[in-house]
């Protein structure tokens, strides 16, 4: 199997290691194998999307959807460095407003499934960084939200500090105690 699955200290949260093949023309990896994914993911992804960020401590995020179109993501850093991100939000988790951080690069091969309840968000380590992901829902600008990357009660411990360079919308995004309408409830 080209692939490892790893539970996070949420163990909703997966890290996975891909398998790179080397040799001197460089290297063949799998980045998603259904038959290997759905004993861990038994999920259907339905949209993919590639993130290409330009400067180093730009932070994307933390955003999700709500239901009825919540989204699960799995994450891959193409090229580059990213501190990735997922925050729990499902109501009545016993890790509700903790997060899991990892970081993924080209070199480490590494992927990250966040599920739906979680907001999403990652920081650019490296000068330049192409992201692809693939989700379980299309986008839903209707159910589209985020909060904010520094929300205080959260503390996330992002490895570049200081003021990162944000969307308007991600600048402006609420702090999670603020944030009303999110739906989703922890399931055991």
């Amino acid at each position: 199997m080209p692939f490892t699955f790893t539970p996070c200290h949420i163990p909703d949260v997966l890290l996975i290691q891909a398998k790179a093949f080397n040799d001197p023309r460089g290297f063949f990896m799998e980045t998603f194998k259904r038959s290997d994914f759905e004993k861990w993911i038994p999920k259907r992804f339905v949209q993919g999307n590639y993130s290409h960020s330009t400067q180093r401590g730009v932070i994307r995020g933390m955003h999700f959807q709500i239901n009825p179109h919540a989204q699960g993501k799995l994450m891959w850093c193409q090229r580059g460095e990213i501190y990735d991100v997922a925050i729990d939000i499902r109501k009545g988790s016993p890790w509700y407003g903790k997060y899991v951080g990892e970081v993924l690069s080209g070199e480490n091969k590494r992927m990250l499934w966040v599920p739906e309840g979680f907001a999403h968000g990652f920081q650019v380590l490296s000068d330049a960084a192409d992201v692809l992901y693939q989700v379980t829902d299309e986008w839903a600008p209707a159910t589209e939200r985020s909060i904010i990357w520094n929300d205080p009660d959260i503390k996330v411990d992002w490895p570049i500090k200081g003021e990162p360079l944000l969307s308007d919308k991600d600048a402006k995004a609420p702090k999670l105690k603020e944030a009303t309408d999110i739906n989703f409830v922890y399931e055991k």
